[in-house]
């Protein structure tokens, strides 16, 4: 059974879709049955092009990948979440929708690469940056047992993980 990941962040236009990107290319190199999808509380309706330029220099396939509501994975019908993800201090402390399956919630903080000084060239490389943080923690989560894990050890390991 595909384990559902839902990633965070207030926008949805960086850090949460290099995290979305990443998740389902590791996953899928890694023959993991993980899909990941990321929202936000309030889109931006755009994605950064900084952070489909550092996925797309990382062999992930950008064409899926859009801005939108976290309102789009509430409701019958939708896939139920195993894990959900903040990666921005915003999107941490907003009151979250109820989620069905009450799944595992972890914060994973990020700086917000879109801030990074020096122009379009550091841009680029705090992009990049970020992109890597993420997949190390990603490819850390990839390595557990998720199928079998119960709530309350998925959690400390991934509590672990965000202290790494």
């Amino acid at each position: 059974m595909t384990v559902n990941v839902l990633i965070l962040c207030t926008h949805n236009s960086a850090r949460s879709v290099l995290a979305e990107g990443m998740l389902n290319h590791l996953a899928k190199k890694s023959g993991k049955d993980v899909r990941a999808h990321s929202a936000g509380s309030a889109p931006s309706g755009r994605l950064n092009p900084f952070a489909l330029e550092a996925l797309a220099n990382a062999g992930v396939d950008v064409s899926p990948y859009r801005s939108k509501s976290w309102d789009e994975f509430v409701g019958d019908g939708k896939p139920v979440m195993r894990i959900v993800i903040t990666v921005c201090d915003s999107a941490a402390q907003e009151a979250c929708p109820y989620w069905p399956g009450s799944p595992v919630k972890v914060h994973w903080g990020y700086p917000d690469p879109s801030h990074a000084l020096g122009g379009d060239e550091g841009k680029r490389v705090a992009f990049e940056l970020t992109r890597q943080a993420i997949a190390y923690r990603l490819v850390q989560l990839l390595a557990l047992p998720l199928e079998s894990m119960p709530d309350t050890e998925l959690q400390a390991a991934l509590t672990a993980i965000s202290e790494s």
